[in-house]
């Protein structure tokens, strides 16, 4: 009974106090209506980076290889020293060709004089002819003496044509025994020592020429019909529509300078259902190289696409959820599928969204099926 007396008396203190329990705060949300617009989507594609002009370096003569003058990975520029062979052979065959030349010359000089002798002798027959002082005999012997004489001279001239052209190219192979780089670039493997002997068919090295770096990758067909209006097939204005592009190596870090496509091939890979692209980089500090491999990256615009901000987004298990505001003003999940913006703050819809409808974005949550989340104007004033 005491017990019931203390409950009693602790209830009619309570009521007679008037105690007010705290009321449950109704958190509050942000919203936006979906609509489409454009939006710019960074898209990755796997590259190799290449030389713009990467020269296979092989000798042109046979010979002994005496010296090698640059090291691998060395920065050459054009016109260096690459490698010298044994150029004792070449030095020889141009001097024999030089005296052949001045042999073919001495000859060329006397078969000149002995024309200009039969054609003295020739003239002056024919004068002594018209006086009747010499018989037709005498005239067209030495007619024909001149006639030789001229046909000497012709054979003179064209051995002295032959042996110059010998001697120019004893001069080329001569040359052909100091390499020299045929473009500014990068040295890469040397698969040879000094004393080797080499051939046309040896190859010394190869020189990258990395003023100009080309990086290639596959462009998809669905990307070309979807970035921009305009035919595939008039690559020219394609090409020059498209914007520049970015490179990113392996490791995260983006290259400096910006290039741009400068290639497709004009046919559509049916297997891969995507085009051969290359991409141009200017690299004036020599800081990509021949065979990197990273990302080039194409800022493209989708036009007419529901963007929405990823907060909106909710991921419950194997769903992704967004929160619809029905025309009572309370939430409900929708399945929507999404793609990535690539630029860290928004998703693309895919589908499961419409034109017109409003979704819950800040707060998105913390939203449980059927919840108020936008408030009447008359219940915002109270609050406040």
């Amino acid at each position: 009974m005491a017990l019931l007396a203390t409950i009693g008396a602790v209830a009619g203190l309570l009521s007679s106090c008037k105690v007010d329990m705290p009321e449950e705060e109704q958190s509050s949300f942000e919203t936006m209506t979906v609509k489409k617009s454009s939006i710019e989507i960074p898209i990755r594609f796997s590259a190799k980076m290449k030389g713009q002009s990467d020269v296979t370096i092989s000798p042109q003569v046979n010979g002994q290889l005496m010296r090698i003058c640059v090291t691998e990975g060395e920065q050459v520029r054009k016109g260096q020293t690459l490698f010298v062979i044994d150029s004792r052979n070449a030095q020889s065959d141009l001097q024999s060709a030089q005296a052949n030349l001045q042999a073919a010359q001495a000859n060329l000089q006397a078969a000149l004089a002995q024309a200009n002798s039969a054609k003295l002798e020739y003239e002056s027959n024919k004068n002594l002819y018209d006086k009747k002082i010499v018989s037709s005999y005498t005239l067209e012997t030495s007619h024909n003496a001149y006639r030789q004489a001229e046909a000497a001279v012709s054979q003179a001239r064209a051995a002295v044509t032959q042996a110059q052209a010998s001697v120019n190219q004893a001069r080329v192979n001569l040359g052909f025994c100091t390499i020299t780089a045929p473009v500014a670039g990068i040295v890469g493997e040397i698969p040879v020592r000094a004393g080797d002997q080499v051939s046309p068919m040896t190859q010394l090295t190869m020189v990258s020429g990395n003023q100009q770096m080309e990086a290639w990758f596959s462009l998809p067909e669905s990307i070309i019909e979807e970035s921009i209006n305009t035919s595939p097939s008039d690559k020219d204005k394609y090409i020059d529509a498209l914007p520049e592009v970015t490179f990113v190596m392996k490791n995260g870090t983006e290259y400096p300078h910006k290039g741009r496509i400068s290639s497709l091939t004009g046919m559509v890979d049916v297997t891969t259902g995507s085009l051969s692209c290359k991409a141009t980089f200017p690299n004036p500090d020599g800081g990509l190289y021949s065979g990197v491999q990273g990302s080039v990256v194409l800022p493209l615009n989708f036009k007419d696409v529901i963007v929405i901000p990823q907060n909106a987004v909710v991921r419950l298990q194997d769903k992704t959820l967004v929160y619809k505001v029905k025309p009572d003003n309370t939430a409900t999940a929708v399945n929507v599928t999404i793609e990535d913006a690539g630029n860290g703050k928004d998703f693309i819809i895919t589908s499961g969204l419409d034109t017109g409808d409003r979704i819950v974005t800040v707060g998105a949550n913390n939203v449980t099926e059927g919840q108020q989340v936008i408030f009447p104007e008359a219940d915002k004033k109270e609050k406040k």
